[in-house]
């Protein structure tokens, strides 16, 4: 079997690695701070999260197409093309689905991270496909390297952009994800041979590099003013940080929780807290009047409220041991229960069953155990 020679145009190459990047950074933060949105439009959010990324991919992979130079005159499926376009984005977004609307963990996460680089994979071999008047052959090496990059670095990519909210890991995910989608064509395409074929295909209609050219110019105006439109949020300081604090803020003794009612900011004094509860990276507060969101993570919530003497029962719960009506053991776990009617029961883990029994024992008989 006889191979043609093939190059690629540096400038379009590093241009699709900038597509890439301008993707990932779009992609991952229109996902930010959803639990703080009604569910419309947290599936709004997803599905321009799921067009950025999925889309993203694709116009990379055909701006670096753009840049493939063969000895003959090519042509691309259109169909196939379309289609490639399609399974990237809807892969994708089942992956955010996923991570948006199932109890997030470490091994969820890195779950949607592999479906992500599935995608990536799918997508490429997907639009090799629709080359006309010339055919793609892979050698396993190929193939397998590039299955391995794709898989492994966007599962990277995910647990870093999903293992804390904040800006730098948005942008470190980013690259992480950027370096996937480059690696992955580019690994792909070196172990990719090229020959003839006398004959076009008749799936779809043909389409020529400069109408192929002029739909990825398209979706690449469309990806970069996205881009611009949320890089406008990481511009100006967080609503958080420019609201006045309310003066009875200052007033109040103690720590005071920052929280959220009906979108107004409230503060609650540590000592009228009886619950936290985690929901994703953020928290419920639950007074005996109130439930609250709260921008902590559990984990800050534990940091800050531990010396206020409340007691992490579980990895998802903090209880105000003073609030505790009585503590009930079943086997190896329990629970705290409340006087106030709309207080839900909190569970005790294994693991924090005898600190909470020693705990509540200790606040002079105000608890019964049962």
């Amino acid at each position: 079997m006889e191979f043609l020679d093939h190059s690629h145009d540096l400038l379009l190459v590093s241009m699709s690695c900038l597509v890439a990047l301008v993707a990932g950074f779009t992609g991952l933060s229109l996902t930010r701070d959803l639990s703080q949105k009604s569910i419309f439009q947290k599936k709004f959010s997803i599905a321009l999260a799921s067009i950025a990324l999925g889309g993203g991919i694709w116009s990379m992979h055909f701006v670096a197409m753009l840049g493939l130079q063969l000895p003959i005159l090519f042509y691309y499926d259109a169909a196939i093309t379309l289609v490639s376009a399609l399974t990237a984005i809807l892969i994708v977004a089942a992956a955010l689905v996923l991570l948006h609307f199932v109890d997030r963990t470490p091994r969820l996460i890195a779950a949607a991270g592999g479906l992500v680089g599935l995608g990536i994979l799918v997508m490429h071999y997907i639009g090799m496909a629709g080359l006309e008047l010339c055919r793609a052959v892979y050698t396993p090496l190929g193939i397998a390297a590039s299955s391995v990059v794709a898989i492994g670095l966007c599962i990277v990519a995910f647990s870093v952009a999903y293992g804390s909210r904040t800006n730098r890991n948005i942008i470190l995910g980013t690259l992480c994800f950027a370096a996937a989608v480059s690696s992955v064509h580019f690994l792909a395409m070196a172990g990719t041979r090229f020959v003839p074929e006398p004959t076009l295909g008749e799936f779809g209609p043909i389409m020529s590099n400069e109408f192929l050219a002029l739909g990825v110019i398209l979706t690449s105006f469309v990806l970069f003013g996205t881009f611009l439109w949320v890089s406008v949020t990481y511009l100006v300081a967080s609503p958080e940080n420019l609201a006045p604090k309310p003066p009875e803020a200052d007033n109040r003794p103690g720590l005071q929780v920052p929280c959220e009612r009906d979108g107004t900011k409230v503060f609650v004094a540590a000592q009228d807290v009886a619950i936290v509860r985690a929901d994703g990276h953020y928290t419920q507060v639950y007074t005996e009047q109130d439930r609250l969101f709260c921008v902590w993570p559990i984990t800050e919530a534990h940091k800050r409220l531990a010396p206020q003497g409340l007691l992490q029962t579980h990895r998802s719960y903090l209880v105000n041991p003073l609030k505790v009506a009585r503590f009930e053991r079943s086997k190896d776990k329990g629970r705290c229960l409340f006087d106030a009617g709309d207080l839900p029961p909190v569970p005790v883990s294994r693991s924090k069953l005898k600190t909470v029994q020693d705990a509540l024992a200790a606040h002079d008989g105000a608890v019964r155990a049962s």
